[in-house]
């Protein structure tokens, strides 16, 4: 492929509020509905949201203002800004693009069957037997097969009407795609969650539920444990370190305020977990009272609460069916926003690696991902690999590609101070020496415990039971690929030119200041 001599000039947001919209928008996603509540009750209750917010503050945000400082200086993809951040480093940001399109691949297909139970919960399809008809009935769940082949229509369709309307979104860019859907499609799933809010507050049995969420366990700030769940769930949550934010930030105009920006992300990304904690719990306590059950009995996460309790609630309740639409319709919108974003981080990558155009770049590396979402998971084992695979990706790709990035940039490159001084240089928040101790420090710690406990777990008790093939193939060998051709990536010529015009727009907008013009 002959590579072009001029790059195309760099898209950028409209203005910063699109750009806060598209970054919350990737922030909220499907964790924060029906993982977020489950972990804290689990560790300590209303007490789990101190060692939450001291999580936020010593390393969700503070590594949000390092996402953003790199992309927004180095204008750049991952691997590019990685690699005008310090030659050797470029493999971190191949590695946090590989880690985003297998998310990709298979957070496309928890979108899918979030839209056809948005469908069946007009008719409360799933009949008396909710987790019959998921697993049976939906899926077509194989359990006795590692690899099996047998097709599930009922999943292909709506997961390629998934693909098709992401990337149409990012065919249209970075404004005229993201930033549109983003302004329709967060307060839309800012309403519809509200209503659902609201609706499930006003059930029998919400304030048992509401209390079993909020009532403060002490003891448990005691538990190391509980800490570590803190920073998992922050981590896991924000979108930080594996590429989106960095992105994301890489579009926005030259004087943006990145920490004020950073700051309104941050909060607001806890505040939907904490609201979806209040709507998910109002609603289980309603289960639990119709059941004669404690609170305790009926609590679930991931999918088990998405499609297997709460069809249980819908059936149960008056007026189920709009409570299943909301509910079920705010999976979509809030996969759909997380959705794009992950995709728009492998697609610009593969953009400033090779010069190619926007539609071309979606069109192959969009495609790539879509065709391996459509050949993986509409089977009757795609449950079981898609459990391995998100187990993997988030505990082994997500937490090891954060704690080599931190590492690398604070220890190795040395890049902090450097990053303080672009933050501070556009931003009404300025960072001092605690964001240093933060990002160099407590952060990496906490990682380094995180993955070496997790390593240490699954070589010692296997994953959920599953067949040893399955975890091997779609686990560790797939994490293991992800690292290798991060590498391998890492040494491929990039397109000409790619190094002068960073220093020509470097040189065009030092003038510019110089001049005094407006920026």
């Amino acid at each position: 492929m002959t590579q072009p001599a001029v790059a195309q000039k760099r898209e950028v947001w409209s203005g910063r509020s699109v750009f806060i919209m598209a970054a919350i928008g990737s922030a909220v996603g499907l964790g924060n509905i029906w993982r977020f509540p489950y972990i804290a009750y689990e560790n300590g209750g209303g007490a789990f949201l101190i060692p939450y917010l001291v999580a936020l503050l010593t390393a969700g945000i503070p590594l949000l203002f390092v996402d953003y400082a790199i992309g927004h200086k180095f204008r750049g993809s991952p691997p590019l800004a990685f690699r005008r951040l310090g030659r050797g480093s470029e493999f971190v940001g191949w590695w946090q693009v590989l880690i985003c399109f297998v998310i990709g691949v298979y957070y496309a297909v928890i979108v899918a069957w979030a839209i056809r139970y948005t469908f069946f919960s007009v008719t409360e399809a799933w009949g008396a037997d909710p987790e019959g008809f998921f697993l049976e009935d939906f899926l077509r769940v194989d359990g006795e097969s590692s690899f099996g082949l047998s097709f599930v229509p009922g999943v292909a369709w709506p997961l390629l009407l998934v693909w098709v309307v992401t990337l149409t979104v990012l065919v249209l860019g970075v404004q005229r795609g993201i930033g549109n859907a983003s302004r329709i499609f967060v307060p839309l799933l800012l309403v519809l969650f509200l209503a659902l809010v609201v609706r499930a507050l006003m059930l029998d049995g919400a304030s048992a539920g509401l209390d079993a969420f909020f009532t403060p366990n002490w003891s448990a700030l005691t538990d190391t444990g509980v800490w570590i769940a803190a920073y998992a769930q922050i981590f896991f949550s924000l979108s930080v370190a594996f590429g989106i934010m960095l992105t994301y930030s890489s579009y926005l105009k030259r004087r943006t305020n990145l920490t004020g920006s950073g700051l309104v992300v941050g909060f607001s990304n806890s505040s939907f977990e904490v609201l979806a904690g209040i709507g998910v719990f109002s609603a289980l306590g309603f289960m639990a009272q119709a059941q004669g059950v404690a609170v305790d009995e009926v609590v679930a996460s991931g999918i088990g609460l998405a499609f297997i309790a709460f069809p249980t609630i819908v059936s149960e309740m008056p007026g189920g069916p709009i409570f299943g639409v909301l509910f079920f319709g705010s999976l979509v919108f809030a996969g759909f926003t997380s959705m794009i974003s992950i995709i728009q981080v492998t697609v610009s990558a593969f953009q400033d690696k090779t010069g190619l155009g926007k539609g071309s770049a979606v069109l192959i590396i969009g495609g790539a991902a879509a065709i391996t979402s459509l050949l993986l998971f509409p089977t009757t084992t795609g449950l079981n690999t898609l459990d391995v695979v998100d187990r993997f990706a988030n505990q082994f790709g997500v937490v090891g590609v954060a704690f080599t990035a931190v590492v690398v940039i604070a220890w190795i490159l040395r890049r902090l101070p450097l990053l303080r001084t672009h933050l501070n240089a556009v931003s009404s928040f300025k960072v001092g020496m605690a964001w240093y101790v933060f990002v160099g420090v407590i952060t990496p710690l906490v990682l380094a415990y995180m993955l070496f406990s997790e390593i240490r777990d699954r070589i010692s008790e296997g994953y959920g039971g599953l067949p040893d093939d399955l975890v091997l193939a779609f686990g560790w060998a797939v994490q293991g690929a992800a690292i290798v051709l991060a590498i391998a990536l890492s040494f491929i010529p990039w397109r000409r030119g790619v190094d002068t015009e960073y220093e020509e727009e470097e040189l065009r907008e030092t003038t510019k200041a110089e001049s005094g013009e407006n920026l």
